[in-house]
């Protein structure tokens, strides 16, 4: 394992993005971006037709000037034509989608092995074929064992060049990342990865070159790490309110420990996403696959599976015990603001298990409703947040928009039939929403509960497991 600095002035490579969905697109843009000649390929005739017209089939905040900007600059291109494309390529990246496909966990790999039998016969002899979708470990060594069947052995290398872009923000995070993951043992995808990212490298982004199994390994270790400290908040959040305590207190303390960091330590309705759920199952499938144990990742699945229940069980509580017949208003459909992405949405069972329980689900989304309607039946949807209040029993607010951090509590507040606000983001200002005269439920927040002698018990339990870690 070695970290490399790239010298200024590196060449600039031509590349093949084959996918043009959430990661190809942000991945192919940011390149050409850096002056390299990219083409991404999509077999989406319609798809195509849309990027070459400079627009953008995804909702990402920042993305749609780029991809117009590197189409002038002429540096970006689209097409449908795979196989041509990857002709002319010196890095092939494979970006396209690989779903759980299996109820054991294992993702749908049909995809990538498709793009490497069709890319095949046409790479130059001495091409590098990078694997950016997340896979499971071994992935690359399939490719590459395609490749060769059709080649022959050649000089074409295979690597894992796992991408870490977070929906929302994905250019900021390809653009000034924390890392690059390469893996690979040859020196010629060393040389080319290098003249690849010599923008960031030259910036003192850390490149990192592993085995390809461990990069492969890293980008799903990340998401279970990320996925495991999301579930430990959402159970102390719980513990907080049982005790009296205040869990955004308790994730500012914790957070500024140097060691533990302040990012993924707010609690929720769960995560949800294209990623981690996806990721952390298949995590624990490889790990059974070579009969190995991964409790804790598991235990943090089960904790996000079961918290879909508990958020519905606290929106009922809100409402003195019944929703049949009540109108509420949800806020917030995506998964996580500044994206329209849906899937694994924590909004999509949660509105499912309410109009289970007789409620009428009004809904507003700021850039997912295109998606939300091909989703859910029986949902009146409005066209901004007040809109879905109107003549609503109670509000919740799933996704953490800035639309929705900004409310005027109290316009809020006459549009509705009832005055229950529940936040399951923690968005909302307790004392502002009183005064608005909202009665307001939290995650992890006391609203002055009195702290039962047990609970106090559990607190002394839990300061002294914790001081007997104190310096590991």
């Amino acid at each position: 394992m070695t970290k490399h600095r790239a010298p200024k002035n590196q060449s600039i490579l031509k590349v093949t993005i084959v996918g043009t969905g959430y990661v190809g697109l942000v991945t192919g843009t940011c390149l050409a971006k850096w002056g390299h000649d990219v083409e991404c390929v999509d077999r989406d005739a319609a798809k195509i037709a849309v990027l070459n017209a400079g627009g953008v089939p995804i909702y990402e905040p920042g993305l749609q000037p780029l991809v117009a900007d590197g189409i002038k600059n002429g540096n970006l291109k689209f097409s449908t034509e795979v196989a041509r494309s990857a002709s002319q390529a010196d890095i092939v990246f494979i970006a396209v989608g690989t779903p759980q496909g299996h109820a054991d966990g294992h993702p749908d790999l049909s995809a990538i092995y498709a793009v490497a039998r069709e890319i095949a016969p046409s790479l130059k002899n001495d091409a590098i074929v990078a694997v950016k979708s997340t896979v499971p470990v071994g992935t690359g060594d399939t490719v590459e064992s395609i490749i060769h069947e059709i080649r022959g052995h050649s000089a074409i290398a295979v690597i894992s060049n796992p991408e870490f872009l977070k929906e929302g923000v994905a250019v900021a995070d390809f653009l000034t990342p924390d890392r690059i993951i390469v893996g690979t043992e040859s020196d010629a995808a060393h040389a080319k990865l290098l003249a690849l990212y010599a923008d960031v490298a030259e910036k003192n982004v850390p490149i990192l070159f592993t085995r390809r199994r461990t990069a492969e390994l890293t980008k799903c270790a990340a998401n279970a790490f990320l996925a495991t400290k999301i579930s430990f908040m959402n159970e102390l959040a719980d513990l907080c309110e049982k005790v009296g305590a205040d869990v955004l207190e308790l994730s500012t303390g914790l957070g500024l420990d140097r060691r533990i960091g302040k990012d993924f330590l707010n609690p929720g309705p769960g995560y949800g996403g294209s990623c981690l759920p996806k990721d952390t199952v298949a995590l624990l499938r490889t790990a059974r696959d070579h009969s190995a144990t991964l409790n804790i990742v598991a235990q943090a699945v089960r904790v996000n599976e079961n918290r879909k229940a508990t958020m519905t069980e606290k929106i009922v509580e809100a409402m003195q015990g019944n929703v049949d017949g009540k109108t509420i208003a949800i806020l917030g459909i995506s998964f996580k603001p500044n994206t329209d992405d849906m899937r694994e949405s924590p909004a999509i069972p949660l509105i499912q298990s309410l109009q289970k329980l007789g409620a009428k689900i009004r809904a507003f989304d700021p850039a997912a409703m295109k998606h939300a309607k091909s989703v859910f039946t029986d949902v009146a949807f409005a066209t901004n947040a007040y809109d879905c209040a109107e003549n609503a029993d109670a509000a919740v607010i799933v996704t953490e928009w800035s639309d929705f951090r900004t409310l005027d509590l109290s316009k809020l507040h006459t549009t509705m039939t009832g005055n229950i606000l529940v936040d399951l983001r923690n968005i909302i200002d307790t004392g502002a929403a009183a005064a608005a005269g909202l009665q307001l439920t939290g995650i992890g927040r006391s609203n002055g509960v009195t702290v039962p002698v047990s609970s106090l018990d559990a607190v002394t339990t839990l300061k002294t497991t914790s001081e007997s870690h104190v310096g590991q």
